[in-house]
């Protein structure tokens, strides 16, 4: 699989990334998680069943894995998961978040998933945990959604901290999410330590419908910068379990190629050259399968028009995405 290097000199990552928000914990937004664990989902259950799909990844040549505080015990899994296959710290490329804490206590009834919290405290906290988990293979650690709202990037007790964190060799992020991804890109572009750029990525959400953080991510990289890309599938509604009738181009044009609605979607974004690392959040091997059918398609000019028709307006898609509900 095409590799690109982390901000240019570290370690390589792959095109494609197994990102882990629907794996490690028994409630998240894309649809139809519920019906992606025929075993069940209590935490033991879970874990065999992620590793079974990192197992996939990593025979597929996926080597960049991406996790979070917040991603219930998505860590956890991970972490045994490179302990039992005995995989080389310098074999794979492992980032995590901090910003939420988990606090849907393994349960599926409605309560609140994940609080955000972008204080000094919760990075020392975070990061310990993160730490200690992983150690050394824990590479790249990211703002987890990241927003002006919050006023993280003009933090300056955060700032001191991350600045820290880059002096002791470990990679910084920044990811976007919301209306406002970005000036948030613009602004973590901004931050310097040192005279040099404070963070080596940025990882946004960008697809085929929500496409506004793209002048920014497109910036980041010409400007040397990681680019990587989450929410490509749009939570599930390009895939072949969306049901929206304006997503008719889309699956008109992957029966055309013919060739799985994912794959197409990806292919969009994997289109981009900027678009240094994709995220897969497949939660079984069939789908894991099918996004990586994203690797054959080379969408020609006049498809990529075909596509235009998907793409909406910002407020209208995060407006959409609030009302997923957790199952």
């Amino acid at each position: 699989m095409e590799t690109r290097r982390l901000a240019g000199n570290g370690p390589s990552l792959t095109r494609l990334g197994l990102g882990m928000a629907a794996l490690g914990r028994p409630a998240y937004i894309t649809l139809g998680h519920a019906g992606d664990f025929p075993e069940g989902r209590d935490a033991g259950a879970m874990e065999v069943h992620a590793q079974r799909v990192l197992d996939h990844a990593y025979a597929a040549g996926i080597r960049y894995f991406d996790a979070a505080r917040s991603y219930g015990r998505a860590e956890h899994f991970l972490r045994r998961w490179i302990d039992s296959r005995r995989i080389k710290q310098e074999e794979i490329v492992v980032g995590s978040k901090w910003g939420y804490r988990y606090t849907g206590e393994w349960q599926i009834d409605g309560r609140v998933q994940e609080v955000k919290d972008h204080g000094v405290a919760m990075l020392k906290t975070q990061l310990a945990e993160s730490e200690s988990i992983f150690g050394p293979y824990l590479r790249l650690y990211q703002i987890h959604s990241a927003a002006p709202e919050t006023r993280v990037l003009e933090n300056a007790e955060v700032l001191d901290e991350l600045r820290r964190l880059r002096e002791r060799g470990l990679f910084l992020g920044v990811t976007a999410t919301g209306l406002r991804q970005l000036e948030t890109i613009r602004k973590a572009m901004e931050i310097r330590a040192d005279g040099l750029p404070l963070f080596s990525t940025v990882q946004a959400t960008f697809n085929l419908v929500e496409r506004s953080a793209g002048p920014g991510l497109r910036e980041a990289h010409e400007a040397g910068f990681t680019v990587l890309v989450k929410e490509a599938l749009a939570n599930g509604r390009l895939t072949s379990k969306g049901t929206e009738q304006r997503m008719e181009p889309l699956r008109s044009l992957a029966d055309r190629l013919p060739a799985p609605v994912d794959a197409v979607a990806l292919a969009f974004v994997l289109k981009q050259p900027w678009a240094d690392v994709v995220l897969s959040g497949a939660t079984t091997a069939a789908q894991l399968d099918s996004n990586l059918r994203a690797l054959e398609v080379d969408l020609s000019s006049e498809e990529l028009q075909a596509l235009e028709p998907l793409r909406t307006t910002t407020d209208e898609y995060w407006a959409e995405r609030a009302k997923l509900p957790w199952n």
